[in-house]
C-alpha cells in the first residue's frame, strides 16, 4: 500500500470503521442472543471461553500479520463491554417489574 496523501490515508480507515462497526453490531446481536441462554454470573463471565477467545484472535491476528498484543487488547476491551450487556439483559430479565403506584 502506497497512499497518495493523508487523506488517502484516513478515508481508508473510515470506510474499514464502517465495516468493523457494522460487523460489532452483529456481534453484539449473537452476544444479546448467548445471554438468553445463561442463567448465572459465572456463566456470562466464563472466564475459560474468554481465553478461549482471546487465544484464536491472537493466532488469527499473527495470521493476518497483524499485531497479536494489539488484537488482544481490543478483544478484551470489546469482551468486557459485551459481558457488562450481558449482565444488564440477564438482570432485566430477571428483574420484577416495577410496582405501580
Amino acid at each position: 500500500m502506497n497512499a497518495a496523501s493523508l487523506e488517502q490515508v484516513r478515508s481508508s480507515i473510515d470506510a474499514i470503521d464502517r465495516k468493523i462497526v457494522a460487523l460489532v453490531t452483529e456481534r453484539e446481536t449473537w452476544v444479546r442472543e448467548a445471554a438468553r441462554f445463561k442463567t448465572t454470573r459465572s456463566e456470562v463471565e466464563a472466564p475459560a471461553r474468554v481465553e478461549q477467545v482471546i487465544a484464536k484472535v491472537r493466532r488469527l491476528a499473527e495470521e493476518a500479520g497483524g499485531s497479536p498484543e494489539v488484537v488482544e487488547r481490543l478483544y478484551r476491551a470489546m469482551i468486557a463491554a459485551f459481558i457488562e450487556l450481558e449482565h444488564a439483559e440477564r438482570n432485566r430479565r430477571t428483574q420484577p417489574p416495577a410496582a405501580e403506584e
